[in-house]
């Protein structure tokens, strides 16, 4: 996958108001490193992540703060995992007078509620809960800009994990209909048409799941279109459909990839269309509706 990606700079101004900080962080699930950004034009700016407390992070963050005459006075988090909030301790050194913000804050921080504003020279920041990724996951319209600062939810490359399909299918439809600019993510390149990125994730996850039936209905992914339903195999295990749909992608990837299979599948459930076997804990069309 790091062949696949376009590098990125450790420090970049990407518009008038936003200049990106890398985490320092790069690796299989972090990409180029978590980004995180520093929002504004005047002496106080507003930091959206903090990274996971490498210390290249926090060396380059105390440089741009120096070259910009500036110091954070707002920091919001887009969630509670920690390649974003671990670099919280070395923001407080450097900027003693800083507030964190938090959806579902940790002791010593502050709420963020939905559709809460934050304001700073150059920049207004209006808040999004959307969970799915995580459940206290938010992104932050920058209104100047048309843009949003989109967490982990849609990334700059690849596609996302999530905890809860339905509810991330929600967040996704809830993002695409308040942005038309760029795009900011947790991770990888700038999205210069975030609601074109988003369509393509929702697109992806009904690719998703319609894999999901056709491995459930017909043991294969494809199938002609007169090709009668066959006798089914009985159930299959999240990792049984895995190998079918994901046949062309290295090993090491089908027990992540699983999960999101699950996901699919307690999504289909919860619509009626599938059954979990409770002692085998496989899973199987529902022969009572119709999953197609």
């Amino acid at each position: 996958m790091a062949t696949q990606l376009v590098p990125l700079s450790e420090v970049e101004r990407l518009s008038a108001s936003v200049v990106r900080i890398l985490g320092g962080n790069p690796g299989k699930f972090t990409l180029q490193g978590t980004n995180t950004y520093l929002i504004g034009r005047g002496p106080q700016r507003i930091l959206i992540d903090t990274g996971e407390g490498k210390p290249s992070w926090a060396t380059h963050l105390k440089a741009v703060l120096s070259e910009e005459g500036a110091t954070v006075h707002k920091a919001l988090l887009t969630h509670w995992h920690h390649d974003h909030v671990k670099g919280i301790s070395d923001l407080r050194k450097l900027c003693p007078e800083v507030t964190i913000y938090k959806n579902q804050p940790d002791d010593g921080q502050n709420p963020i509620e939905d559709g809460q504003v934050f304001h700073t020279e150059g920049a207004t920041l209006k808040a999004l809960h959307t969970p799915g990724h995580t459940v206290d996951h938010m992104v932050f319209v920058l209104e100047e800009e048309d843009a949003m600062f989109i967490g982990d939810n849609v990334l700059g490359h690849g596609t996302a994990v999530f905890e809860d399909l339905q509810v991330y299918l929600s967040s996704l439809q809830r993002m695409q209909a308040r942005v038309t600019g760029r795009g900011y993510p947790g991770h990888g390149a700038v999205i210069e048409n975030a609601s074109a990125k988003i369509t393509e994730y929702i697109k992806h996850r009904q690719q998703r799941e319609d894999e999901v039936i056709r491995v459930l209905r017909y043991g294969k992914l494809h199938v002609p279109e007169d090709e009668p339903s066959p006798e089914r195999k009985a159930s299959w295990t999240p990792l049984e459909i895995v190998k079918v749909i994901y046949y062309n992608v290295p090993e090491n990837l089908w027990l992540p990839a699983s999960h999101g299979v699950l996901q699919v599948l307690m999504k289909l459930e919860a619509e009626g269309k599938t059954v979990q076997d409770m002692e085998s804990g496989k899973w199987r069309l529902d022969s009572g509706r119709s999953a197609l």
